[in-house]
């Protein structure tokens, strides 16, 4: 049986979050094509034993950055059990945290690499892949706890970098449940701050998925013009640590 271990410089409760997470089945469509995934394999990756779970977050428990995508890719996350690990969208993402200085490695291959974040903490909005990465509002409604869990355990987070519409609008719905703000007065546009009523900072981009990389809509120079401005939110916060 998968579990996640806890190591000595860890927090024991996002390690418990995650590790309750991998016996979840409450959406049986996501569940359903997980398992499928995993069995019927892409061709190059035959001989590997698929993770076809949920995918936990990943990184510095005590980060005051966190940075939320969409979900597993199908034979990304879906297949390594790592959060932008092993597909087109960690290639792009994790060349630009490592020149960002932000990680230690420019790839995200396998899970057990020495990948190291720095001061940062990566999840997901939903944690298993979805049939065509498009999931329903019940499916999204169903994950939602455990992100909620996330942020409330993670409490050095001061700036939530939003990777695409859907993890935006996640992150507006816990702060519209936890404060009540209103929705409509947060509009997704890559690039765009927003001080939220705690004093964290949201700011938005656009997912680095394949389509979004190869019609330009996201490259690396305005990627990189994001992670400094996050550098930037950090330092400014007197809590920067990503050197």
């Amino acid at each position: 049986m998968f579990k996640i271990l806890i190591m000595s410089n860890e927090n024991n409760n996002i390690v418990n979050l995650n590790n309750k997470l991998l016996s979840c089945c409450k959406c049986k469509r996501l569940v359903k094509f997980r398992n499928k995934i995993a069995t019927e394999k892409r061709k190059q990756y035959i001989s590997e034993e698929y993770w076809g779970k949920p995918v936990p977050g990943y990184g510095d428990s005590k980060a005051e950055l966190m940075i939320i995508g969409l979900a597993p890719a199908a034979h990304g996350g879906n297949r390594t059990g790592r959060v932008f690990t092993g597909d087109k969208s960690s290639k792009f993402l994790f060349n630009c945290l490592y020149k960002a200085k932000i990680s230690n490695y420019n790839c995200s291959e396998y899970k057990n690499d020495g990948l190291i974040l720095k001061n940062t903490y990566l999840t997901l909005a939903l944690k298993c892949v979805p049939p065509e990465d498009k999931p329903t509002k019940e499916e999204l409604f169903n994950c939602f706890p455990y992100f909620r869990e996330e942020i409330n355990i993670l409490s050095n987070v001061n700036v939530l970098l939003a990777l695409g519409k859907i993890a935006f609008d996640v992150c507006i719905d816990f702060y519209k449940n936890e404060f009540g703000l209103k929705k409509s007065n947060y509009i997704f546009s890559h690039g765009s701050i927003y001080i939220l009523p705690d004093r964290k900072v949201l700011i938005a981009c656009y997912h680095p998925s394949p389509r979004n990389v190869n019609t330009g809509k996201i490259n690396e120079e305005k990627m990189l013009m994001i992670l400094e401005e996050v550098k930037s939110l950090l330092k400014t916060n007197n809590s920067y640590k990503l050197t």
